[in-house]
């Protein structure tokens, strides 16, 4: 299995390829797209998916997976990121990849341990899980990381946290009855 980890931004996208191997995980590729400085968000938006298109050509993930998004700094820049996300699955899609998402902090509690890491201490950790010599970029550090958070969940990870229990619903007239006794 060969997986591409994608950490979306509109200033800076983070990609990072992981395969499976029988001995264990092997780091294929990692970088930062970077949208030229001052360009307006839609050129910056089709040089991500233009981007994002030839790693993905290159690379030929089977599987992908991208950050979600709970938190931004403002309406405005959860609106923008939305649309990076946007771009990024859009990418993907274009080529049928199977994708995952998952949020910052089940990658952090997947591959560090706890869901309140800091961003040095998933660029540790995906440092000493790829063996790789030196830290990557911290958008790539963090791509990397949702890449490995997938491939450790295997079959599980499209399984979600979800009860499968229904509640009962109740008539009006059972609640009234119950509130009698």
């Amino acid at each position: 299995m060969r997986l591409l980890g994608i950490d979306p931004g509109s200033t800076a996208t983070g990609f990072g390829v992981v395969e499976k191997a029988p001995a264990g995980l092997v780091h294929v590729a990692h970088g930062v797209l970077r949208p030229p400085r001052g360009a307006s968000l839609a050129r910056r938006l089709a040089f991500l998916h233009a981007a994002l298109l030839e790693v993905i050509e290159e690379h030929r993930p089977n599987h992908a997976a991208v950050e979600k998004v709970f938190v931004a700094a403002s309406p405005r820049s959860a609106l923008v990121l939305g649309q990076a996300r946007g771009v990024a699955l859009a990418a993907l899609a274009s080529h049928s990849l199977e994708v995952s998402e998952i949020s910052a902090r089940e990658v952090k509690k997947g591959v560090v341990g706890n869901g309140g890491a800091s961003k040095s201490q998933v660029q540790d950790m995906v440092m000493r899980l790829l063996a790789l010599e030196s830290a990557p970029p911290s958008d790539a550090a963090d791509a990397l990381a949702i890449a490995i958070c997938r491939i450790h969940a295997g079959p599980l990870a499209g399984l979600g946290m979800r009860s499968r229990r229904k509640r009962r619903r109740f008539t009006a007239e059972e609640i009234g009855s119950r509130a009698r006794t």
